[in-house]
């Protein structure tokens, strides 16, 4: 089997790095927030290489002498050591930027070594720093990257990534009435790029975008020449289908989510991705249409969704404002969806008794 490679940044990864950006001191020394916990659960779980990566700007010169560095730089690996947590190498460059090295971020010469080696899966391979140079640094080697505190992105949600996989899943389906592409991806940031056709239909599964932060593309060519009936329908369908795939063995997963007021009225979402299909709908609407979207395609969106998701949906709704309404139950779907997609790597169980979902 060829070996997967952490390339990991120190300054900014494993530790906090100060506002002139030189740990040459033990009083600047402090790890980042779940370093410990988390790369001790990868190096145990795992068979990731670690290396080291780091940029050290003018290490030896007179603005930065390497006896203010080696210190605290021993002591950051035998603390890590002590957590089990060891690096089967250590590249670090000296030079400064306008030096531009070869061998500095996001110059890849100090990891060629990898990048040319028939054993290594460089594709299987992951970046992981606090930096645009480092995501770069990913792109010019050919791997993935996990950037630190870019889109909601921690050491939690590094572990969960490396150990569980990304949670992405993408759809097409075209019929004789509709041309559809959905792509979702659960740990998502809730970027939202959607098009049907109908405005006000938009808008509302944006919601289940920017609400449930799940990043979502939905492209729906349908004929809206006929009415909007198969457009929303067969987007139902095709949402459904991706989340399903998405979900992926539904193991270490919250499984069930729920509820949300907004203004005047109570919108309450009740779901279960238990793999058994059921809606139960009470909500009334008595407007022919919100914005372009009739309101008698609310309850077939929603049980076409139910279908193809294989979950279970319970939808309540109550108030005056019709806009209000339905608006309520796309953003409680999309917060019971947060919550039932949650992962913990550390009980990574089925959630039934049955054994099956």
């Amino acid at each position: 089997m060829k070996k997967r490679i952490l390339f990991i940044d120190r300054d900014g990864t494993l530790i906090e790095e100060p506002e002139d950006e030189q740990i040459d001191s033990f009083g600047k020394l402090k790890f980042t927030r779940g370093v410990f916990r988390n790369l001790s659960f990868i190096r145990s779980k795992l068979d990731f290489e670690f290396v080291m990566v780091s940029n050290q700007d003018g290490l030896g010169t007179e603005s930065f002498p390497e006896d203010t560095f080696w210190p605290v730089h021993n002591f950051i690996l035998q603390t890590l050591e002590g957590e089990g947590i060891t690096f089967d190498d250590i590249l670090i460059d000296h030079h400064f930027p306008e030096d531009n090295a070869p061998t500095r971020k996001p110059g890849t010469a100090m990891v060629e070594k990898y990048m040319v080696n028939p054993d290594c899966d460089i594709a299987g391979s992951y970046v992981i720093g606090d930096r645009e140079t480092d995501r770069k640094f990913a792109e010019n080697i050919g791997c993935k990257a996990l950037i630190l505190d870019k889109d909601g992105m921690t050491w939690d949600k590094i572990a969960e990534i490396l150990f569980a996989g990304e949670r992405t899943a993408e759809v097409t389906r075209t019929t004789g009435e509709t041309d559809i592409c959905v792509s979702i991806n659960l740990d998502g940031a809730g970027r939202c790029d959607i098009s049907t056709g109908l405005g006000f239909f938009d808008h509302m599964l944006e919601q289940i975008g920017r609400h449930g932060m799940i990043d979502l593309t939905v492209r729906t060519r349908g004929d809206l020449h006929v009415d909007e009936h198969h457009t929303i329908e067969d987007t139902a369908i095709a949402l459904g289908e991706c989340l399903l795939r998405a979900l992926g063995d539904k193991r270490g997963f919250e499984r069930y989510g729920y509820s949300l007021p907004m203004d005047d009225c109570l919108c309450s979402v009740a779901l279960d991705f238990g793999g058994r299909p059921w809606l139960v709908w009470d909500a009334e609407f008595h407007r022919e249409k919100i914005g372009d979207m009739p309101t008698e395609m609310f309850l077939h969106f929603f049980k076409s969704l139910s279908d193809s998701a294989r979950m279970n949906l319970n939808i309540r709704a109550e108030g005056t404002n019709e806009h209000h309404k339905i608006e309520g139950i796309f953003k409680a779907l999309a917060r019971s969806i947060k919550m039932a997609v949650r992962r913990d790597i550390h009980h990574y169980e089925l959630p039934s008794t049955k054994g099956m979902l």
